[in-house]
């Protein structure tokens, strides 16, 4: 079977399809689509879940406002398997230039690469842009499906002479599927907050060791004498005046490091026209004059955090913000789990929990492939144990036990990331 190279054609041109059979029962077509246009959404939709950072607004809204596309380096490559008609599998690839927005760092591994006179970029990419969400990456309704999926990926990459091909943030169904297609796997952590109930933010603070509970109250009480107050604004309610202060703010955080935005006000734009009921924008005001807001997005019983920024410092602005609005917001519309984004063991003090994430890696050169493997066999146990270690200074009573206990007993929980 010869797969039509990948990054050769114009995005509205005809999808390059052929054929396979992956054991009894399994006989599928595959095609590699350029433009989200010309997938249905309704289909795409139902292979995602509910999850809204994988639905096809949320993707199309990438290419739309030209963020995620062949000219930052994000060239699209959307693989179908279509069986008897209709489409039974589908998964988000991208031809990268670089490793940036990635939020997995492999860019030791494309140095490794090029020392050797090899080359790295282009790489295949299974993963939503700038989004370190864990969430379905094999949208299929079976095992057998998500297996055929990701060995697919994996022709293609090998068809193209591709160096490698790396799926980020996967769910644990897709994690049993790119096992058994050959994948390496590297772990690494994110904190999430889990809803055990609570009635309110009190009841929540109240399991907490007492110096955690005490911080965080000091914290929120600068933020009241300073004279800031929090207004909560979902969906519709969002004007153009409050999210374009949002994206001044989100711009300045980009640009205070350094760094210019991935994301350009077109993309909010969309976001707000078509994936209106998931959008939740928290505002600081001082004296009625916005000083901060931060952009989350709802789906199904999670609330994920994703950008902030602010135009005037205040102690504890961020934390507030960012993390205790949040999660009292949670607690209010009872939204089980409220994941704060990557990085960052400052969210342990407020009540956020490590919890394991995963990316899958598939590297064509063999002697690589060698090496890298034992790159992870080494990194993961140190992952491992910094996990354990985060683990024994939880912010909650030893006695009250702790919310992952709910979620993952006796383990740290699994970012599955079903929305």
């Amino acid at each position: 079977m010869q797969r039509t190279p990948i990054g050769t054609r114009a995005s509205k041109a005809a999808p390059d399809t052929y054929h396979a059979k992956r054991g009894p029962n399994l006989a599928a077509s595959f095609s590699l689509i350029r433009d989200l246009h010309d997938i249905n959404p309704a289909q795409w939709n139902a292979l995602a879940q509910g999850h809204p950072l994988v639905s096809h607004e949320y993707l199309l809204a990438m290419q739309q406002a030209g963020c995620a596309v062949a000219d930052t380096g994000w060239a699209a490559h959307y693989l179908l398997m279509h069986r008897g008609g209709n489409l039974a599998a589908a998964m988000p690839l991208y031809l990268k230039s670089h490793s940036r927005g990635e939020y997995v760092f492999d860019m030791a591994w494309a140095r490794a690469f090029a020392q050797h006179g090899l080359a790295y970029y282009p790489k295949l990419l299974g993963a939503i842009p700038f989004t370190p969400v864990p969430g379905p990456r094999l949208l299929a309704a079976t095992h057998a499906d998500r297996v055929a999926l990701a060995r697919e990926a994996v022709e293609v990459a090998r068809g193209n002479q591709l160096s490698s091909l790396h799926i980020l943030f996967p769910t644990d169904a897709d994690i049993e599927a790119l096992r058994e297609a050959g994948f390496l796997f590297r772990e690494n952590v994110q904190f999430h907050w889990f809803n055990r109930g609570y009635r309110n933010l009190e009841e929540f603070l109240a399991g907490m060791s007492q110096p955690k509970r005490k911080k965080i109250r000091q914290d929120r009480k600068k933020a009241v004498a300073a004279g800031v107050t929090f207004r909560w604004l979902q969906g519709a309610d969002i004007d153009e005046a409050a999210l374009d202060y949002f994206y001044r703010c989100y711009c300045r955080t980009y640009l205070e490091h350094g760094n210019a935005p991935y994301l350009n006000r077109e993309f909010f734009k969309l976001l707000h026209t078509t994936m209106t009921p998931n959008l939740a924008l928290v505002l600081a005001e001082q004296q009625g004059a916005p000083i901060a807001a931060a952009l989350n997005i709802r789906g199904g019983d999670r609330l994920y955090g994703r950008y902030w920024g602010c135009t005037r410092y205040i102690p504890g602005l961020h934390f507030e913000t960012c993390y205790m609005q949040a999660i009292e917001f949670c607690i209010k519309q009872g939204i089980a789990v409220f994941e704060g984004g990557a990085q960052g063991e400052h969210k342990l003090s407020r009540g956020m929990l490590p919890v394991r994430t995963w990316s899958a890696h598939w590297i064509r050169d063999e002697r690589y492939a060698a090496a890298i493997a034992d790159y992870l066999e080494r990194e993961t146990p140190a992952i491992s144990d910094y996990i354990d270690e985060l683990h024994e200074h939880s912010p909650f009573k030893k006695s009250a036990g702790s919310p992952a206990d709910a979620t993952s007993p006796g383990s740290v929980p699994e970012a599955s990331g079903h929305g």
